[in-house]
C-alpha cells in the first residue's frame, strides 16, 4: 500500500530575523526584516529599504509563514501594495526581540537617560552635576522603568520632577545672551527681574544694550517671547551652567584681575587660619601683584608655564583638590602634598557619598 507524502503549499518558514509587528483592525500583520537594521532605519541612517526587509511581503505570522491575505491587506491598509504596506509597519510597527537583546537595549537606553539628567541637574550644596553612578542609584530608588517606544530625553525631564521631590536636585541654570535697543532696556531688565534671572555682565554699545544671564529652563519660552516684543536677538551660551564651567572660565581672565584676587584670596586664607588657631606655620606669604614669567593659577597659588600648560593644569587632580580645599578654606597644596593628602579625601567624599 503507497503512502502519500503531504507537503505545505504556500508557506515561506523564516529564521533567524527581526520581526516588526503592527495590529491593525483587529488583525496582526508581520514582517521580516535583517537584526540590528530595523533601528538604523528608524534613526535615518540606513535608507536603502532592501538592506532592512528581507523580502517584501506581509505575514500574518512569520514564524509559521502564513500570509497575509490580500481582502485582509485592503480592510486594513486601504491598498494591496504590500511595499507601500511594509513601510507603513516599518515605522509605526513593534520591533520584536529577545530577551536579551531588548536587556541590553533597555539598560543602554538607562544609562542614556542617566547621563541626560546628569547633564541637567547639580547638587544644590556643591553647585555641581551628581555623579552617574549616583543619578542611577537614585533612579532605582524611584523604581524608574524605561520605556523603549518612548525617546530618552522626554523621559528625562520628567524623571527630574520626580526626583526633585525626593532628594536634593535642581535643574542646571542656562546662560543665556540678549541683546535689544537702550529703548527697551527697562523691559528687559524688569522682564528679567521676574524671571528671577541672575545677572552675570551687562553692556552698552552704539545704541545696543547686552545681557549676559542665567536663568532657569523653565522660564526660557518667556525670555524669547520678551525678546521678540523688544525686537532683539537672544543667544544661547550653555545650555546648562556649572560650577566647573566657571571656574574654566578663570583661565581666560586677564592676568591683572588674576593678581588682584590672588591677594584677596590669600589674605582671607591668612584670616581663616590665625581665627582657627592653625598658626603661621601653615600660612603662605601672599603672592606678589608683579609681572610672572606664567600665568598664576590662583586656586593652586602656583605659576604655570604657558597657556596651554595653563589649561591642561585646570583639568588636572592637584587643581582640582585644591579647589575642594578652597571650599573649606583651607590653605593650597603644592603638587608633592596633594599627592598624598588627595586618598584621604578621596576616602571620606566616598564616605560622605553613599551616607546621603
Amino acid at each position: 500500500m503507497s503512502r502519500t507524502l503531504v507537503q505545505p503549499v504556500g508557506q515561506k518558514r523564516l529564521t533567524n530575523v527581526a520581526v516588526v509587528r503592527l495590529k491593525k483592525h483587529g488583525r496582526r500583520f508581520e514582517i521580516a526584516c535583517y537584526k540590528n537594521k530595523v533601528l538604523s532605519w528608524r534613526s535615518r541612517v540606513e535608507k536603502d529599504i532592501d538592506e532592512v526587509l528581507q523580502t517584501h511581503t506581509v505575514y500574518c505570522n512569520v514564524s509559521k509563514g502564513i500570509l497575509a491575505k490580500s481582502k485582509e491587506l485592503v480592510e486594513a491598509f486601504g491598498t494591496a501594495d504590500e511595499e507601500k504596506i511594509c513601510l507603513e509597519i516599518l515605522e509605526k510597527g513593534e520591533l520584536q526581540v529577545a530577551g536579551k537583546e531588548r536587556e541590553v537595549q533597555l539598560s543602554s537606553q538607562f544609562r542614556d537617560i542617566a547621563g541626560i539628567v546628569m547633564d541637567k541637574t547639580l547638587n544644590p550644596e556643591t553647585e555641581r552635576p551628581f555623579t552617574i553612578s549616583m543619578i542611577e542609584r537614585f533612579m532605582r530608588e524611584v523604581h524608574f522603568a524605561v520605556d523603549p517606544n518612548r525617546s530618552s530625553k522626554k523621559q528625562a525631564l520628567e524623571l527630574i520632577r520626580e526626583l526633585q521631590s525626593h532628594f536634593p536636585i535642581t535643574r542646571a541654570l542656562m546662560r543665556l545672551k540678549l541683546s535689544v535697543s537702550t529703548k527697551h532696556r527697562e523691559k528687559l531688565l524688569e522682564g528679567l527681574a521676574d524671571f528671577q534671572a541672575k545677572m552675570e555682565s551687562r553692556d552698552e554699545a552704539d545704541e545696543a544694550f547686552i545681557v549676559v544671564c542665567r536663568v532657569e529652563p523653565g522660564h526660557f519660552r518667556a525670555c524669547d517671547a520678551l525678546i521678540r516684543e523688544c525686537c532683539g536677538k537672544l543667544d544661547v551660551v550653555s545650555m546648562a551652567v556649572h560650577k566647573d564651567d566657571d571656574e574654566e572660565d578663570e583661565a581666560d581672565e586677564p592676568a591683572t584681575n588674576q593678581a588682584e584676587r590672588i591677594q584677596a584670596l590669600t589674605s582671607s586664607l591668612k584670616d581663616s587660619q590665625l581665627s582657627e588657631g592653625t598658626g603661621s606655620n601653615n600660612s603662605r606669604p601672599p603672592p606678589a601683584a608683579t609681572s610672572d614669567p606664567g600665568k598664576r593659577c590662583l586656586t593652586c597659588d602656583a605659576v604655570i608655564g604657558d597657556p596651554k600648560e595653563f589649561r591642561e593644569h585646570y583639568k588636572s587632580d592637584w587643581h582640582k583638590h585644591n579647589l575642594k580645599r578652597k571650599l573649606k578654606q583651607l590653605s593650597p597644596l603644592s603638587a608633592e602634598e596633594c599627592s598624598l593628602d588627595s586618598s584621604v579625601v578621596d576616602y571620606v567624599n566616598d564616605k560622605d557619598d553613599y551616607s546621603r
